[in-house]
């Protein structure tokens, strides 16, 4: 796809906001609320919502597309858009009370909402908002609909798997304690795969295949859920993995940002490899080092992991999860569609694979 139709396909995607927005506002106004409350929604909506790379959002709106085997109508569109919001207010209410839990100053290269003149503490409110924001939208469009519960449980049962990856992740490496005897490859995989892979890549394909009418089927061997669970949570492993690793190689002209894992004391593929592999000299240099506010502490783990060979070691991952992943997506049945009844496609995946494999930023 060209830059000119990603612009384009990302502007019909925000134009979707404005009315989602005033949706809300109206809501808000409808119950008495004064005018100043009315307000500082919306700049907590504009400020929060809207800024992102919105690749979660436009997933749902892609995914429906690939799964209807078509373009979808204005109608369709508008609600896979919602929907895709939805996945955006999720992020959003996620972002804002993670800010403060990690005190962080910036936030998309502006300050973090907490840290705005006037806000503070009210923050964690906010973040609230932006959560039951998710609940009155699906209730307003999607109420009459079968599939409604289905939407209900899935956004509940997301977030309460992204909150133990969170609790997990921040009882593992809070970033005024380094403890390197508390980090393993295998805690790794796990505050991945519920901090980021089921919201991220789980969630938003799982929406539009309930709006394009896929069913659940008894057993879960044949389910097209469980189906595609088993191959997008493995997908946003591989996609953290990657952000790790980009985060220690990549530079900031590359990669948009400074990376910051090692002194932040992140619980990093990097490291936890690094860890499997050191010697007790080499884990004394990681024990010394790691998690310091520091320049050289951090020159000094960048160069063991040189030693250590951990570009190599990525490289070898990388291609071991692709290939990985495109096996668990060639199960996925060839099923034809029958009276232009949505199924699940290998495409769906495939999309996003490509989007991620050998990404540099």
């Amino acid at each position: 796809m060209t830059a000119d139709a990603k612009a384009q396909k990302r502007q019909r995607f925000e134009d979707v906001f404005p009315a989602i927005r005033q949706e809300l506002l109206d809501y808000l106004a409808a119950n008495g609320m004064p005018k100043d409350a009315i307000e500082w929604y919306g700049r907590n909506l504009d400020y929060n919502v809207p800024g992102g790379k919105l690749n979660r959002g436009l997933s749902v709106v892609d995914t429906a597309e690939i799964l209807k085997g078509r373009l979808l109508t204005e109608q369709e569109y508008f609600r896979a858009a919602l929907l895709g919001w939805c996945v955006e207010l999720l992020q959003a209410f996620f972002l804002v009370s993670d800010d403060m839990m990690d005190q962080s100053i910036t936030r998309r290269g502006q300050p973090c909402w907490y840290r705005r003149d006037g806000v503070g503490y009210i923050a964690i409110n906010d973040s609230f908002m932006l959560e039951a924001a998710i609940y009155h939208l699906i209730k307003n469009h999607f109420r009459a609909e079968p599939y409604y519960v289905h939407l209900l449980e899935l956004f509940h049962e997301t977030t309460f798997q992204t909150e133990i990856g969170q609790l997990i992740d921040l009882i593992t490496a809070p970033e005024d304690h380094v403890d390197l005897s508390k980090f393993s490859l295998q805690k790794h995989k796990l505050i991945v795969i519920y901090k980021t892979a089921y919201y991220s890549f789980y969630l938003p394909v799982a929406l539009a295949m309930y709006m394009c009418g896929l069913a659940h089927t008894s057993t879960p061997s044949t389910d097209p859920y469980e189906l595609a669970k088993s191959i997008l949570v493995p997908l946003g492993e591989y996609f953290q993995v990657q952000d790790d690793f980009l985060d220690y190689a990549g530079t900031p002209e590359q990669i948009g940002k400074i990376g910051t894992d090692i002194i932040d004391n992140k619980c990093s593929w990097c490291v936890n490899t690094a860890l499997a592999l050191a010697t007790p000299d080499q884990r004394a240099v990681l024990d010394t080092n790691y998690g310091r506010k520091d320049a050289q502490a951090e020159a000094r783990i960048k160069a063991l992991y040189e030693e250590l060979g951990i570009r190599q070691r990525y490289a070898e991952y990388e291609e071991a999860a692709y290939k990985r992943i495109m096996g668990l997506i060639e199960t996925v049945p060839e099923t034809p569609s029958a009276d232009g009844q949505a199924v699940l496609k290998k495409e769906v995946f495939k999309s996003f694979l490509d989007k991620i494999y050998k990404r540099q930023k």
